[in-house]
């Protein structure tokens, strides 16, 4: 979107004139994150998560090289370089738990962006494009982590690598030779820890151009906010920077000193102590389960415990699965409701918070639990309302819904004035 009323880069010395007229780094940087851009006056603190993932995004690509340059991606010796990094490596424990826990505070930030999208319709139009780049990156990042977890080639990296890949059989015809070319050969080995590493190692830089693809993309329509209400006027805007980077700064700083705790004080918290055990293809863990992130699609995975006529339970899961999270790109067309903003929307905002939210909080803990009653049950429950939230209950709210009434501008939502009185 173009505002007229933005602030235009001026270069104040002859370097970066010349700067700006060679490569306008500098102009693009001030117009997508400095003063150049009016972003809503009203955003609140539910904003912040998507830079904040970002942040993490550069540590774990930072840590992660530093660690490359350690790990050896062989079968033999795998468990043992990561052995050597933490005791032998100068910082090298520190690096370690930094990568790990990064991870999970790389998905906390992103699960509380994508809420934060689904309740206030970041979705709807003119920024569907944003929306589904963001799924994009949301599967690419699960992708990394996927394979990043099979590199210490620990009890639980093993059989999670065997798991997940075995899924792909499910799949008439051509299932078994995708596994095979996953793992490049008929088991996890020397193969597939060398091409987890490679994955591992290029799709954080992928995700990086996506995600300038995701910014480019926001800068068109220009930013959502919590009234769903687009902007009017200058009124209804203020720079990015100095209010929006201030504010990213101070959830940033409170985010690193959880993160420092989790660091120092209890880095294996979210781990799995069946990981500090060698690869042990004679051994099978008496519960395989994934990282936390990815329990909830773990859950759904297992609620098909029944064939289908023809068709297998292991592949209803596994295509359960995979919906599961695809279904988000259809997002935009399946929810037709013309209010963008679930704070306006009463019965939108009853079966989000008591219905979705404690969905998927349930199938989180029936990922992490056995696979035996009644988590099972809970899942199959669990399951059938996820798909009924997105399928049926969000398209037949839209037809019927009683909106209660939207500000007239962003700047009335804020002051409680009409925009014209309050410039």
């Amino acid at each position: 979107m173009s505002f007229p009323w933005a602030k235009h880069y001026t270069p104040s010395t002859e370097f970066g004139q010349w700067m700006d007229e060679k490569l306008p780094l500098p102009r693009f940087v001030y117009n997508s994150l400095g003063a150049g851009y009016p972003a809503p006056r009203n955003l609140n603190y539910m904003w912040n998560f998507g830079s904040l993932a970002g942040i993490f995004l550069v540590v774990q690509i930072v840590t992660g090289i530093i660690l490359a340059m350690h790990y050896a991606a062989n079968a033999d010796i795998a468990f043992d370089s990561v052995e050597h990094i933490m005791r032998d490596v100068n910082s090298g424990w520190m690096f370690r738990y930094a990568h790990a826990n990064g991870a999970s505070f790389f998905f906390m930030a992103i699960y509380l962006h994508i809420g934060r999208g689904l309740y206030y319709g970041s979705y709807k139009a003119p920024r569907e494009m944003i929306w589904l780049l963001g799924v994009v990156i949301y599967l690419l990042a699960m992708a990394t982590a996927f394979m990043g977890y099979v590199l210490p080639w620990g009890q639980m990296s093993f059989w999670g690598a065997k798991v997940i890949t075995g899924l792909f059989e499910a799949i008439p015809l051509v299932g078994t030779p995708i596994q095979e070319l996953l793992l490049g050969g008929f088991a996890p080995d020397n193969a597939a820890l060398n091409r987890f590493f490679s994955l591992h190692y290029l799709l954080p830089f992928m995700i990086v151009g996506v995600i300038i693809l995701h910014i480019w993309a926001l800068h068109i329509p220009g930013s959502n906010n919590p009234t769903g209400v687009d902007v009017k006027g200058p009124q209804d805007t203020v720079p990015f920077h100095p209010y929006y980077t201030a504010k990213d700064g101070w959830t940033l700083g409170l985010a690193l000193i959880f993160f420092s705790i989790m660091l120092f004080f209890m880095p294996n918290f979210l781990g799995h102590a069946e990981n500090y055990i060698p690869a042990n293809p004679l051994s099978t863990p008496a519960n395989i389960v994934p990282e936390w992130y990815f329990w909830p699609w773990y859950a759904i995975l297992r609620a098909f415990t029944v064939d289908f006529l023809f068709i297998p339970a292991k592949l209803l899961g596994v295509l359960a699965m995979f919906s599961a999270i695809l279904v988000w790109f259809f997002l935009p067309w399946l929810d037709k409701s013309p209010v963008r903003s679930g704070g306006y929307r009463p019965l939108f905002k009853k079966f989000f918070w008591f219905g979705l939210i404690p969905c998927i909080a349930v199938l989180g803990y029936c990922g992490g639990a056995h696979a035996e009653e009644p988590f099972v049950m809970m899942s199959q429950i669990a399951t059938a309302y996820y798909f009924a939230h997105f399928l049926i209950i969000l398209p037949l709210l839209s037809s019927f819904e009683k909106p209660e009434p939207l500000p007239n501008s962003i700047t009335e939502a804020v002051t409680g004035k009409p925009l014209e009185q309050a410039s």
